[in-house]
């Protein structure tokens, strides 16, 4: 049986309603109108350049500058998002400031001969937003994470320098998406 839309105009209308309504996700900010501008502070890099390794720290690893390539990457990741502009301290709505606390690597897969072929790389971080008309705290989070994996063998083989970087990326989106959306 075929249906005009004559006989059933609701069978048309209806799924351009659902298409229209959509889920409710935005791609623009959920800030308040007034917030325009960001200060990044520097990270401040908490790793203990002569931790002694333990079961639980056996992973952990000190990488000089780490906290400079942080401070960076989420600072060129507010640029490219563009919905808040990064300005000095004098001038910035929100501060955004935090202290590198771990930076991991660790083994995920063996071969045969307990060689490892793929790594995880992790760059964790405590990180807070402040409003600072209203003095208040925005949001913060110890142990925020950004992440990566690579390998050791085959021809999808990446250097840990490679994996880092985009350890650095992954943070830095997600600080920007945190900060923008408020999720």
């Amino acid at each position: 049986m075929i249906v005009s839309r004559k006989q059933s105009p609701h069978l048309f209308i209806l799924p351009v309603l659902i298409i229209l309504a959509g889920c409710g996700y935005t791609a623009g900010s959920l800030l308040p109108p007034d917030i325009k501008t960001i200060y990044v502070d520097n990270f401040n890099n908490s790793i203990e350049i002569d931790q002694e390794v333990t079961d639980e720290a056996r992973y952990t690893l000190y990488r000089p500058g780490l906290e400079n390539d942080v401070t960076n990457i989420v600072v060129d990741r507010f640029i490219f998002d563009g919905n808040l502009k990064v300005a000095n301290k004098d001038n910035a709505d929100l501060i955004l400031s935090g202290e590198l606390i771990e930076y991991r690597q660790e083994a995920l897969r063996y071969d045969s001969d307990d060689n490892v072929e793929e790594y995880r790389v992790k760059v964790v971080v405590n990180v807070q937003v402040k409003d600072v008309a209203k003095d208040k705290l925005m949001w913060e989070e110890a142990g925020f994470t950004g992440e990566s994996t690579y390998m050791t063998v085959g021809r999808f083989v990446v250097s840990e320098d490679t994996a880092r970087e985009n350890a650095l990326e992954d943070l830095a989106r997600r600080i920007v998406e945190r900060t923008i959306e408020g999720w």
